[in-house]
């Protein structure tokens, strides 16, 4: 037997993830350009906010729930309710509807809210089944093979959603994406049933919900890896402003934009793509720590640039050192996380995740508002590198983790 060979069922769940996470890319990235076009940079802020509200609060939930509960059919669930908020933001774009531009905004922050609550079941369950298909050994394997999945469907579903714009119509690429979350729940169907680890008890939520976050709050090296990638990504974020700087700056249309916001998944990809086959062996936390930096540099070029090329290179370069973020986070919280709290650790990490990204939107909104988009920008890369040396001073060992 070749103990380097993944099992097959850890296929299916990555197909099962591709097809998710290609359709949710798609929508994220329609929502985004229908809500530039339908209102301003501002708008695409507050839909961000939309869907990290109910996220945050729904997660603090959903992992008890997830730990107490197949998490296959937590899962299988999650996949369905998406595909009618899929279906319905359909339905809300068809250009026959009588309907005007305030009722369509507000019927699409409607259904983005309800698929931040989606979200908050869907992401931490798929998560919290890794261990449960992997043996031990190959868990590290397993997740760079994971987020490069990640990363592919997301790459796909950016540059994807930009053509469907621009040769089928919003309405039509709502669709697309609808059946794309359809066929992942497919193949989610064919994974073994994933019942709790441990029979469950009659613990009280409040209590047991206390017991993840006690748990990731006193594991300090967990703790300052997602708090480091939380305020990093939160103000160096940049997808709130490519409609307008594909639009304004650029003078590009929704292809060029999609290949825009698909630049730091390919940047990311790439980093993943060469930790799978030479996977680093020493000093991955001072290597995060510096990643993060350099990820702040460039988000920084971004906001500078004016130039298609080198705009496009700079998020891809942005992206190249987040992906290493990712990794080392990924591989601390699922080697470091004991099965019975993984749901509720995974909850936990969505609501840093959803922080960081989501209300990164907004906060990327609300400080276009205030300063432009390009100051903006800068002041985000900026602070991003303040984060770094502050976390170096506050988590001295962060940068001695190895694994």
């Amino acid at each position: 037997m070749n103990t380097n060979r993944l099992p097959k069922e850890f296929w299916n769940f990555i197909f099962a993830r591709l097809f998710f996470v290609l359709g949710l890319r798609m929508i994220t990235t329609v929502v985004i350009y229908q809500m530039f076009h339908l209102a301003n940079t501002y708008m695409v802020g507050i839909a961000g906010l939309c869907e990290f509200v109910p996220a945050v609060i729904a997660a603090i939930y959903s992992g008890h729930y997830i730990d107490l509960h197949n998490k296959k059919k937590v899962l299988l669930v999650s996949y369905a309710f998406y595909l009618l908020c899929g279906i319905s933001l359909a339905i809300v774009s068809l250009p026959q509807l009588p309907l005007t531009v305030s009722t369509r905004v507000s019927l699409i922050l409607s259904i983005v809210f309800c698929t931040g609550i989606i979200r908050s079941f869907a992401g931490p369950a798929a998560n919290s089944m890794i261990a449960a298909i992997v043996p031990r050994p190959q868990l590290p394997r397993a997740i760079s093979f994971n987020s490069s999945t990640w990363l592919v469907s997301s790459i796909m579903g950016h540059a994807t959603g930009g053509l469907l714009i621009a040769f089928a119509g919003i309405s039509n690429a709502y669709f697309v994406s609808a059946a794309l979350i359809l066929t992942a729940g497919v193949f989610a169907s064919l994974l073994k049933p994933k019942p709790p680890v441990q029979k469950p008890q009659k613990e009280p939520m409040v209590q047991a919900i206390k017991q993840g976050f006690r748990f990731v709050f006193n594991n300090k090296d967990m703790l300052g890896v997602i708090s480091l990638d939380l305020f990093a990504v939160l103000f160096g974020g940049a997808v709130a402003f490519i409609p307008e700087i594909a639009d304004k700056v650029l003078h590009t249309g929704p292809i060029g934009y999609g290949f825009l916001n698909a630049a730091m998944d390919i940047g990311s990809l790439v980093s993943i793509a060469i930790l799978i086959w030479f996977p680093m062996k020493q000093k991955q936390g001072l290597k995060m720590m510096l990643s993060v930096a350099a990820f702040g540099i460039f988000i920084i070029v971004f906001g500078l640039s004016k130039i298609y090329w080198l705009t496009f290179l700079s998020l891809s370069i942005a992206g190249f050192f987040d992906g290493i973020s990712v990794v080392v986070r990924g591989t601390i919280a699922q080697i470091s996380t004991p099965d019975e709290l993984r749901g509720r650790v995974a909850s936990i990490n969505l609501i840093f995740i959803n922080s960081s990204n989501e209300l990164g939107q907004f906060e990327s909104g609300v400080t276009s508002k205030w300063f432009g988009s390009v100051p903006a920008i800068i002041i985000g890369g900026a602070m991003s590198l303040a984060i770094v040396a502050g976390t170096w001073f506050k988590f001295p060992n962060l940068k001695k983790i190895e694994y």
